[in-house]
């Protein structure tokens, strides 16, 4: 291959996965040798980590004595690629950096390129100790940085204490996706909101399609889903780039299945009623019924389709959602995974579930002004309906998600394939969804509405000190379904 009238070195192992833009930028990113900032952009399940080992490795090919530090904004996506580039290094070249404070559930297979203390806790080595390494998590002339969820003063951490004017500075993510988790509203106002990734693609120099493979790099071929399942994330959010490329043997798996209402179509919308609420000691969201619907279709795909524990998952936005669904499901299905949107951002299953719980217009209003659950959160809708491999099931009350334009446009998407279930749909369903409303004016913020929201909730933290539970202060109160991980420990 050529480009520029310059010889391209041969990359990988013809991976399917990156096309011809991709290598150019990878060999870009491999022969610079003064500063420089790009960017991987990457839609749902194109294989960004596989192209970000691949420029780590071509780095090296070309810069045998470059030190690199690979940054990802959680332990699982750091642990995907530093097991990624064990092929071939032994561990007085890679090394996983782990913080003190991590628990002991380090992949096996990174231990050795991993140092403990005597009682298991992770030890952090003196920085000329750091600087020996080659590769991966070392100080660096050349850094990589993945995940477009690391906030600005998260990203400048690394930059600022290892960068010189030679380092190369790679950032790779998804602007379609979740973005950094800023809970304070001042600092949302200043913008720390705003991702360095995002900064960097409003700059006309990432915008511009000439300079595509120079500045940057958009990976546009879906290998995980099945076509019908991506197909509204891109049209919505990707305007048609989205090319699926899965296989077909894999993806297709459910087609035929009894439970779904059109056999060629893998997507399920099981509209009910059922009732939201919240315990005194959290002011975060639970509905009994959709678990209890969400845990009659993993039996049942377990025993129809035989689909595996561990490729099934469950995702839901509130906290006390995902505490009840581990309760119901912790006899019979352990092993499937249930999380919040942001802890599947990077993962994928064969079979996806969604429990949107909210069942009430009560502070409907309130979610909406803070982007809490899915309502009025369009990057959290489009990480949640991208995870599934082969079957995608969206539990959920259609009153309530009607109101947001993007879930009634998808709803609107799904009637029309034959992929609905349950109640009928509350609205004509041919009717133009307008983009900023949802057209029943539910979307226009009500301030009273707003108050009483936050008299409920003030009122929800004297209930917890009465009640001699931990201590939730006002802000932790009103934002506590903002944005967050779900810890195992909560």
């Amino acid at each position: 291959m050529t480009r520029g009238g310059k010889k391209y070195r041969a990359l990988g192992s013809g991976n399917p996965a990156l096309n011809a833009w991709t290598y150019h930028f990878i060999w870009f990113v491999g022969a610079i040798t003064t500063g420089f900032a790009g960017a991987i952009t990457a839609c749902p399940g194109t294989g960004k980590t596989v192209t970000v080992v691949e420029a780590i490795r071509q780095v090296l090919a070309q810069k045998p004595k470059a030190k690199i530090l690979a940054c990802a904004p959680s332990n699982n996506a750091a642990d995907i690629i530093a097991d990624r580039l064990r092929a071939g290094l032994q561990p007085s070249e890679l090394f996983r950096l782990n913080a003190p404070s991590r628990v002991k559930d380090l992949p096996q297979s990174l231990e050795s390129y991993s140092l403990r203390y005597d009682d298991g806790s992770f030890k952090v080595p003196a920085p000329l100790v750091l600087m020996q390494y080659r590769r991966d998590t070392s100080l660096t002339s050349s850094l990589m940085r993945q995940g477009k969820r690391a906030s600005l003063k998260a990203f400048m951490i690394p930059i600022k204490m290892n960068a010189t004017k030679k380092t190369t500075i790679i950032l790779a993510g998804d602007p379609k996706q979740l973005g950094p988790v800023i809970r304070s509203p001042v600092a949302r106002r200043l913008g720390l909101d705003v991702s360095y990734l995002d900064r960097l693609m409003a700059m006309d120099m990432y915008k511009a399609i000439e300079n595509r493979g120079v500045t940057h790099v958009k990976l546009t071929k879906n290998w995980r889903s099945h076509p019908a399942i991506i197909e509204f994330p891109n049209s919505r959010f990707y305007g048609g780039e989205l090319e699926a490329c899965a296989d077909p043997v894999s993806s297709s798996l459910a087609l035929g299945w009894n439970k779904l209402p059109n056999g060629k179509y893998p997507i399920i919308f099981q509209a009910i009623k059922g009732q939201d609420m919240r315990e005194a000691s959290s002011p975060s969201w639970f509905n009994i019924e959709e678990a209890s619907v969400v845990r009659d279709y993993i039996r049942e795909l377990c025993q129809d389709l035989k689909i595996e524990e561990e490729q099934m998952g469950i995702i839901t936005p509130y906290r006390a959602q995902v505490r009840k669904m581990r309760t119901i499901l912790h006899v019979d299905f352990p092993n499937v995974k249930v999380g919040t949107t942001e802890e599947f951002q990077g993962d994928e299953r064969r079979a996806i579930i969604v429990s949107t719980v909210r069942s009430s217009l009560n502070f409907v209003e309130f979610d909406l002004r803070h982007t809490l659950g899915f309502v009025s959160n369009p990057r959290r809708f489009n990480v949640a309906m991208t995870r599934a491999k082969a079957v995608l099931i969206v539990v959920g009350d259609p009153d309530v998600l009607g109101l947001d334009p993007v879930w009634r446009q998808f709803l609107n998407h799904v009637h029309a394939r034959g992929g609905w279930k349950g109640m009928r749909i509350p609205w004509d369903p041919q009717e133009e969804v307008p983009a900023d409303a949802s057209g029943r004016n539910p979307l226009q913020y009500d301030p009273s509405l707003h108050r009483t929201a936050e008299q409920d909730l003030r009122d929800l933290v004297v209930r917890t000190s009465a009640l001699g539970l931990d201590a939730l202060d006002e802000v932790e109160a009103l934002e506590a379904d903002a944005d967050l991980h779900w810890h195992e420990d909560e």
